[in-house]
């Protein structure tokens, strides 16, 4: 009997990074697949048991050279070593990577080892190790067809981002919301959504007045979260059940996350977008145009935004519900909803490509 194909993922940090690999990793049953990461990150806890969790030490390398510069750096070759060690112990067959810090070592790892490196990157304005480690890969599957353009890697495959699993069926909501009744989600996250939340709480009277039900998550770094108080106005910091929110939900207010932009598409949510403005290279307001050029919803920058602004555009679509609908329908027909098997199916093809050599 053959021993089962060995893949080492290394996804480290965000759920923007976990949540696609994770995706994958569910579509790959019959392979036996280590985890490589770092402590103290999101991993630690979000990384299902099935996957045995193995952590380096690696960080991103400041801009302006200092002595903490020498300590990334020798971390940074430890972390290569590190990793062709867990590949030679492991048997590696090939290594998949989402991007970030933690893709350096595994990319220059495999190919220390002559192992197939596949990446994903799921964010239109691809990142700097994307950039600089694409070339050495033997496959970049991408989250945006339009991110080829800023790879120096000819041979890219759009495939989109992987969804959570839970996207893949109906969710319920332990939440007293009326069957009829027009929900709005406002996802605030935790990065910068103070002045965010600010904003919704000081429109969301208008809306309420209209017979909206607003689901707020505010992040944890809130000092007014509960400074609203309305029956029809829900506030929380976070949610389990984002899936169910969103099938749920008629309209998201939210940021612009590559994976919060390929969620919002495959439940077909109409969104009014307001991207992170210290996102890297300010990739959140390139992963919203294809979301507004569709007519599946607005962008506003968070600087620019205007509560009058805010409040009107909303009710505007409060008031002709017909208008929804149509950019729910032109949400939908963005997404990708078989992204983790193409991505699987990708992952196969080059791990059997190399086995015949």
């Amino acid at each position: 009997m053959a021993s089962p194909t060995r893949l080492l993922i290394a996804a480290s940090g965000t759920g923007g990074h976990l949540f696609p690999a994770i995706a994958l990793a569910q579509q790959l049953p019959d392979y036996q697949i280590e985890w490589l990461g770092t402590a103290n990150r999101m991993e630690t806890s979000l990384v299902p048991d099935d996957y045995p969790l193995n952590t380096i030490s690696v960080e991103g390398f400041q801009q302006k050279l200092s002595l903490k510069t020498l300590k990334i750096s020798a971390g940074f070759l430890s972390s290569i070593w590190q990793t062709q060690k867990l590949i030679k112990e492991h048997q590696i067959d090939a290594v998949f990577t989402t991007g970030g810090y933690i893709a350096a070592p595994a990319i220059l790892a495999a190919r220390m080892q002559n192992k197939p490196a596949i990446i994903h990157e799921s964010n239109y304005i691809p990142g700097k190790v994307t950039k600089f480690l694409s070339r050495w890969c033997d496959a970049v599957a991408l989250g945006f067809a339009g991110t080829a353009q800023y790879l120096p890697q000819s041979e890219t495959i759009h495939v989109s981002t992987p969804v959570r699993s839970q996207f893949l069926t109906s969710q319920s909501l332990d939440l007293d919301l009326p069957d009829d009744a027009v929900v709005i989600l406002v996802v605030g996250g935790s990065q910068g959504a103070v002045a965010v939340n600010k904003l919704i709480r000081e429109a969301a009277p208008a809306w309420l007045k209209l017979g909206a039900y607003i689901v707020h998550l505010t992040g944890n770094n809130d000092p007014d979260a509960d400074s609203l108080k309305h029956p029809q106005y829900i506030s929380m910091p976070f949610a389990d059940n984002m899936a169910g929110l969103l099938q749920r939900a008629n309209l998201a207010i939210s940021r612009a996350g590559a994976g919060t932009i390929t969620e919002l598409a495959f439940t077909g949510t109409p969104a009014v977008l307001i991207p992170y403005p210290y996102a890297a290279e300010d990739h959140q307001t390139y992963n919203a145009k294809e979301y507004k050029e569709a007519g599946a919803g607005v962008v506003y920058q968070q600087a620019d935004l205007k509560i009058e602004a805010l409040q009107e555009q909303v009710s505007q679509w409060l008031r002709s519900p017909e208008l929804l609908t149509e950019m729910a329908a032109k949400a939908k027909a963005l997404a990708i909803t078989d992204s983790a098997e193409r991505l699987a199916s990708l992952v196969r093809n080059l791990v059997e490509k190399q086995a015949n050599k």
